[in-house]
């Protein structure tokens, strides 16, 4: 059988293209387990994988949860929220302590760029990144790649644009990264402000222009604004962004063809794209996360499989 070139999840720019394509045939066949009547399968019966949090996370927590309790791994949470990381222990201690409990693999979302490699110079386990700041979120990229795949066919070719708060979007840059890998043209737009000065060295289209971008595109991904991220005010209003950058029904219906509309979640309903949008026959949204667990089931079981017996 293939195996993935990488021992670690770390971030899209770690993979090539053979890694993806064996990610996504391996979530082929996940994808029909989780459609049986019984879900589980006990390939990772002897693994155990720590869910580390830094951050508040509940959609791609609960689905690397289900995950890992669908291949029958072992399962342990950790909220530093509720640890002892308020007390200052270090993100090593921390690892470590969960570790010397016989932990094989972390998954683990950090507020800080480079955490996920960091911990992976230091840890004897296999390390998935969930999200680290405004960084990488490379499952997700994974999982919205695929959904394309499914929805149309193919992605080399198509036309993507990732639309609204690229500038503090993990979600934009594995994105970019991974469907250019695949072979996309990748266009990013939202307000001057919103858009990182570096952004065009990425090989990116820079459009500011909302009903230009969808004009040209097949798909369009609409990122939430990340308020929490935002230290000054990048916009003047809320209002005034969704008038802009917000997909309305009479949007879509102007074009002179029919887009693809996804979200990585949690959406703002109104203020992105509109609820008449996001619960339209053009979305994808609930296709990505259902294909967000079998491409998570995929990641760990691979990781896992190199995994060399203690």
């Amino acid at each position: 059988m293939s195996e993935l070139s990488v021992n670690h999840l770390l971030g899209i720019k770690y993979l090539n293209t053979s890694d993806i394509n064996l990610i996504f045939e391996t979530a082929d066949q996940f994808k029909e387990v989780i459609n049986r009547p019984i879900k589980k399968v006990p390939s990772l019966r002897d693994i155990t994988i720590a869910n580390l949090f830094f951050e508040n996370s509940t959609r791609t927590k609960l689905s690397f949860e289900l995950a890992e309790k669908r291949l029958s791994a072992d399962v342990i949470n950790f909220s530093a929220s509720q640890s002892s990381v308020k007390k200052g222990e270090t993100l090593i201690d921390t690892v470590n302590n969960i570790l010397s409990m016989k932990v094989d693999m972390v998954v683990m979302r950090h507020p800080k760029p480079g955490a996920g490699v960091f911990l992976s110079k230091h840890i004897n386990a296999s390390i998935i990144n969930a999200g680290d700041g405004a960084h990488e979120h490379p499952t997700q990229a994974l999982l919205d790649c695929y959904s394309i795949k499914e929805h149309l066919g193919s992605i080399k070719g198509k036309k993507v644009v990732i639309v609204g708060d690229i500038l503090h979007s993990r979600v934009a840059l594995s994105n970019i990264y991974a469907l250019k890998l695949l072979g996309a043209e990748v266009m990013v737009c939202g307000p001057q402000t919103l858009l990182p000065k570096y952004i065009g060295k990425l090989g990116v289209i820079v459009e500011t222009s909302l009903i230009k971008a969808l004009q040209w595109c097949d798909v369009a991904n609409m990122l939430r604004v990340q308020n929490e991220r935002m230290e000054i005010s990048y916009f003047p209003s809320t209002r005034e962004y969704a008038q802009q950058y917000g997909v309305t029904k009479q949007l879509l219906d102007s074009l002179d063809k029919k887009i693809t509309i996804m979200h990585p979640g949690p959406i703002n309903r109104g203020v992105e794209i509109t609820s008449e949008v996001a619960d339209s026959d053009q979305a994808i949204i609930l296709d990505q996360v259902e294909n967000g667990v079998a491409v998570r089931m995929a990641v760990i079981y691979l990781l896992a499989s190199k995994i060399k017996p203690n």
